[in-house]
């Protein structure tokens, strides 16, 4: 079978530093800007042109974290409980023959000139720090949005988690901007689906933070979060 080569276009600074914590699609969590980078070849401002015109913009991806770790026929998906097994055709599941991801985000900003050439600044992405970008394309309202389309087991919204608390001391370690945005995150109950112990202490990597946090009785908890300064280095481009 003929192979045809695909390159990184760009990569996304985003404040998810690992897979943990992610929103399981993108627009599930707003208030979480993330910016495109795009490597030195694709740094042209024509390539741009026109598209601080639309509001939301399509992003394809690769999922580099499980692309040596294959494809499978079936996967469990987590809105079923990680228990019921669904073709991966009919799922969004990583592990897929081309380790391919899609993403509607919204464009807030352009960038024409900075050092690293022009940038775009976008809101609900779902894609880890660094996570490689391999083409980009308008949203498109008229024949992108289908509202009476029919979703499968993914029919409505997740539930979201009614309260975030704040153990003493850690709502003073994040700006109002940044605190406002991880409540969004943990809202959204990033614990897999086959684990829900309400005695647990689940920690994650946000921005330049490591957060760990509890949940219980349907409430969250953010017990610590300390400077990560490693968090952003993981990944260099």
């Amino acid at each position: 079978m003929e192979k045809t080569e695909i390159v990184t276009i760009a990569h996304i600074r985003s404040p998810y530093g690992s897979k943990f914590g992610i929103p399981r699609q993108s627009n599930l969590v707003g208030g979480t800007p993330a910016t495109i980078v795009f490597e030195p070849e694709y740094r042209d401002p024509e390539a741009l042109r026109g598209i601080g015109t639309f509001d939301y913009l399509w992003l394809v991806w690769l999922f580099s974290e499980n692309k040596e770790k294959g494809w499978h026929a079936t996967v469990r998906p987590p809105r079923l409980g990680g228990n019921k097994r669904m073709g991966v055709f009919a799922t969004r599941s990583p592990f897929r023959p081309n380790a391919l991801g899609l993403s509607s985000v919204r464009l807030i900003g352009v960038t024409e000139q900075s050092e690293e050439g022009p940038l775009l600044h976008v809101d609900g992405a779902d894609l880890m720090d660094g996570t490689p970008i391999v083409d980009i394309k308008p949203y498109i309202a008229y024949c992108d949005a289908h509202a009476e389309a029919r979703s499968g087991f993914a029919a409505t919204a997740p539930e979201r988690l009614a309260t975030v608390d704040w153990a003493a001391g850690t709502q003073e370690a994040l700006s109002p901007e940044l605190r406002s945005a991880l409540e969004e995150v943990l809202r959204q109950d990033p614990r897999p689906q086959y684990q829900r112990d309400e005695t647990r202490v689940y920690g994650m990597t946000f921005d330049r933070y490591e957060v760990k946090f509890r949940i219980a009785d349907g409430r969250v908890t953010v017990v610590a979060i300390a400077p990560n300064d490693g968090a952003r280095q993981q990944h260099k481009f």
